[in-house]
């Protein structure tokens, strides 16, 4: 019988609690989908009163455009390389080969004619290799260079290439 009691105690309490809680269902649309949301009375207030403090503007003035500034004078080499590692710039062409054991062996012989200049192996021609010289910004910068190696190497140009811009000169 105590037990009976207290469950009938318990049940009513949780049937009250019920009753007292008042919930409000609010419909909106997000995306043209409706969306039904269930509230209790006080959240409901509580939201109402926040939402109405919010500050809908029905007529939004137009964005003015962004302004891009553009320096008034030419870009140091320093500022390029701090906003591009690696940039569009210049390789000096020494020759193509059609065969890798003649690429190392033609880039070992011209590392050692020329130790100023970083020289790479572009095998993206295959079965064709480029032996590829130096890194510069410019066909004038590279021109210097160009006519010492065209000495050893009279097949050699300057070709536009991808360079890491530290190295660049």
């Amino acid at each position: 019988m105590n037990h009976l009691l207290k469950l009938f105690i318990i049940s009513a309490l949780f049937c009250f609690y019920q009753i007292d809680a008042q919930y409000v269902v609010k419909k909106d649309t997000l995306s043209g989908t409706e969306l039904s949301f269930s509230f209790d009375e006080r959240v409901n207030s509580a939201l109402e009163k926040i939402e109405g403090n919010c500050n809908r503007i029905t007529d939004a003035p137009a964005k003015t455009p962004t302004k891009i500034l553009v320096p008034s004078r030419e870009l140091t080499t320093a500022e390029i390389c701090r906003k591009n590692p690696k940039i569009m710039g210049y390789k000096i062409q020494v020759v193509t080969v059609k065969s890798n054991e003649e690429a190392r062996k033609i880039a070992t012989e011209f590392r050692s004619n020329f130790r100023n200049l970083k020289v790479e192996t572009d095998a993206s021609l295959r079965p064709n290799y480029k032996i590829l010289a130096g890194s510069y910004f410019s066909r004038q910068s590279a021109a210097e260079d160009l006519r010492n190696v065209k000495k050893v190497y009279p097949t050699a140009l300057v070709v536009s290439y991808a360079v890491f811009c530290v190295d660049a000169k």
